[in-house]
């Protein structure tokens, strides 16, 4: 066991006490309060540079070298939980009815603490560190709120690094690819407005926006399959459809509605499906007599594009802490990462990390209510982060 590793293993108590104390606490995007109290408590403790209130709810903490060096990384982990009701039955489960952290920011958050921890008490390197704890990674555009609050201005990166675990993955195992690695992720809602009427009667069948609506998805299956960038995976979902809403089954709706998401990984075709799925919406009410369509839509993320040479970094950096149990091609993910905003403005990369497998070869999904974060994980990502501030801060 090298000095690292036993270092680690004795904070490893109070770590996994850390991460499952927040576990307890979820708070969801813009309201960790609890938790970046926390954060910039033990941050503090430490003797790191803390600053709080970073695009509302995020912390930065910043750990100089003791050797002269002009070069600074950002190191990201992000720490909100979702509006999810826990069914784990944990000991530790949430108090927080209707949060839990099914994601498992828990964890990415105290594996960066522990990394703070060491690299506050070793700092023999040339440059600086920037710990970056990002709230409302949820689809609340967190990211860019640290960004717009002047992150990269207060907190000068020559590159930036991010981690996620990966349930199904064996601990220990890491995964990554060099280019698009996540997809843009974004929201659309499309309202059909029309007559509606008696549907009996055969000579109503033109004012039909149920026949609209089912159009309509169909549309947008096609659309993702013809007009994506060559080569590239997308999708177009369809999440939630409503009618009319009343109990009479022979009453044309007056009204139609579908909503769901769309990914893909470039902004070539981003802006095809922001200008196609509106388009088609009103090609189709126009079909209808007396119907109209309103489409409102929204992206999340922008695709996660791994830089050449902070990929290169990444797998230096993982093969050190596990050898040879590292995927350096996996396939590129349809999920949404808005640390790809982070990434847009200072190269970076972003690696996969294992949280284990069940019995039956599988783990329990993100996003689901019986999710948890490994806590043999941990000792893991602490030994990537300081392993990867180690490597790019030289000298």
């Amino acid at each position: 066991m090298s000095e690292l590793q036993a270092a680690i293993a004795s904070y490893l108590p109070e770590l996994t006490a850390f991460r499952r104390d927040i576990h307890a606490h979820p708070e969801i995007g813009l309201e960790e309060v609890r938790t970046s109290a926390l954060v910039a408590e033990s941050l503090r403790a430490w003797g790191i540079d803390v600053t709080e209130n970073v695009g509302k709810t995020g912390v930065v903490g910043t750990i100089r070298g003791s050797r002269p060096g002009e070069r600074s990384i950002g190191l990201r982990a992000d720490m909100d939980a979702l509006p999810i009701h826990e069914a784990t039955g944990l000991p530790y489960s949430s108090k927080n009815p209707g949060r839990m952290h099914a994601c498992g920011h828990d964890g990415h958050t105290t594996m960066l603490l522990g990394a703070s921890r060491y690299l506050a008490s070793h700092r023999d390197f040339a440059g600086t560190v920037n710990l970056i704890f990002q709230p409302a990674e949820e689809g609340l555009g967190g990211a860019k709120r640290m960004i717009a609050d002047g992150l990269f201005d207060r907190f000068p990166c020559d590159s930036v690094f991010g981690l996620h675990n990966i349930p199904g993955i064996p601990v220990g195992k890491f995964a990554l690819r060099e280019g698009p690695l996540m997809a843009a992720a974004g929201l659309f809602e499309a309202t059909f407005a029309g007559k509606g009427g008696h549907a009996g009667l055969s000579d109503h069948a033109q004012y039909d926006i149920a026949l609209v609506l089912a159009k309509y998805v169909i549309a947008l299956r096609e659309l993702a399959a013809k007009e994506a960038a060559a080569g590239e995976t997308a999708v177009i979902r369809i999440g939630e459809l409503e009618g009319h809403g009343g109990a009479s089954l022979n009453v044309m709706p007056a009204r139609t509605y579908a909503g769901g998401t769309m990914r893909c990984f470039s902004r070539q075709t981003q802006a095809v499906f922001a200008r196609r799925i509106e388009e088609i919406a009103h090609e189709l009410a126009a079909g209808a007599v007396g119907a109209s369509a309103k489409v409102e839509m929204r992206w999340i993320t922008t695709g996660l594009i791994n830089a050449k040479v902070q990929t290169q970094a990444s797998i230096r950096a993982a093969k050190s802490v596990t050898g040879s149990t590292l995927d350096a091609d996996t396939p590129p993910l349809t999920a949404g990462e808005d640390f790809a905003y982070m990434m847009e403005e200072r190269p970076g990369s972003f690696i996969f990390l294992g949280n284990g497998t069940e019995a039956d070869g599988y783990g329990h999904n993100v996003h689901t209510p019986r999710y948890d974060f490994n806590d043999a994980v941990i000792p893991y990502g602490v030994e990537y982060w300081v392993r990867l501030a180690g490597q790019e801060l030289a000298g």
